[in-house]
């Protein structure tokens, strides 16, 4: 509770400004949020060109971090890598990368890879995360025999042995499960309310911290409040892991712990025990939580709006990227 007590009091001092460091070049000081174990400072300016504009445009998508370090972020017009401190290193952009609005990065034979689900685009994709190349599109299966509307994927995550499993959490609420080929093997999921059904089923990744690892699948509308499920990696039902999340947009696993991106402007960190440990940047205002429309001028440091997509790097370091129309990426620094 002393260290809880600590990293409170440490981010009312920040916020009102008391006895900070000056900040340099008109950036404002470091936010300490979080508490005990999970504990952050914000990074000031990370990611900002050197005029101290975003570079990246609007944002509706995710992050994920290679092995040596460098941050990829996906924006409306498709995919930036950034390196440690913030500087664009290469981009992918045009019309085979936009609107990709979950990725998943992997280590294979060959390189590491890519994986995204491409919402407006109806379809997944994997290419280098190197080059660039695309290697694999899955469209919707008609294999399935299913007549859907529309395919609008919003999440995609990979089995220790290849197989991909993407979710159409904007339309059918189908997640679809393809071997590493591409080739279609089964489907499971319905949309509605009920314990084993999907009210958006927005975010999903691979539930490392069991074994073997499950799918952590964020049902991001379900009523009264949004929750996390487990599924075993052939669709079968386990749990409710969690409920009462607001609107959880992804999940990303480092270790024991979890980060949730909630879009009414937060990041939930969860335990082993899915304990909740620590809640990052909350927005208390509901006018500006779950909104798009906050321009980069209006930017409160520290603070959250439209919290959509969370990765961790080695050290345990955090970067969350906002839906947002000026497009915003946070770099959190654990705090030792």
């Amino acid at each position: 509770m002393k260290n809880c007590l600590l990293a409170v009091a440490v981010a009312v001092t920040v916020s009102t400004g008391i006895a900070l460091p000056v900040a340099t070049a008109g950036k404002p000081a470091p936010v300490r949020m979080g508490c005990g174990l999970m504990t952050f400072d914000t990074v000031p300016g990370w990611g900002l060109g050197e005029d101290g504009k975003s570079v990246i445009g609007a944002t509706h998508g995710g992050v994920v971090v290679d092995k040596a370090g460098n941050v990829y972020t996906s924006a409306n017009i498709g995919v930036f890598v950034f390196s440690t401190d913030g500087k664009v290193i290469r981009r992918f952009v045009g019309d085979e990368y936009s609107n990709i609005h979950d990725m998943e990065i992997r280590d294979e034979e060959g390189g590491e890879f890519i994986y995204g689900a491409r919402n407006a685009n109806a379809e997944g994709i994997k290419f280098s995360a190197e080059t660039g190349d695309i290697v694999l599109k899955l469209p919707f299966p008609e294999e399935s025999g299913l007549e859907l509307k529309k395919f609008n994927p919003t999440a995609i995550t990979v089995a220790p042995n290849g197989d991909i499993i993407l979710s159409d959490g904007y339309a059918s609420n189908h997640i679809f499960k393809f071997d590493r080929t591409g080739k279609y093997l089964m489907h499971f999921g319905t949309k509605g309310n009920e314990l084993k059904q999907f009210n958006t089923a927005h975010g999903m990744t691979l539930d490392t911290r069991y074994d073997p690892p499950r799918l952590l699948i964020c049902d991001r509308n379900h009523q009264p409040r949004g929750r996390l499920l487990h599924y075993d990696l052939d669709g079968n039902y386990i749990e409710e892991v969690i409920t009462g999340l607001g609107m959880p947009t992804s999940v990303s696993v480092q270790g024991d712990y979890v980060s949730v991106p909630d879009l009414h402007g937060r990041v939930v960190i969860l335990d082993k025990s899915n304990t909740i440990m620590a809640v990052l940047g909350h927005n208390p205002d509901p006018q500006k939580g779950r909104s798009f429309g906050i321009k980069q001028e209006d930017w409160i440091e520290g603070v959250f709006s439209g919290t959509h997509g969370s990765y961790w790097d080695n050290d345990g370091n955090l970067y969350v990227q906002d839906w947002n129309v000026s497009g915003r990426i946070i770099k959190l620094v654990r705090v030792r």
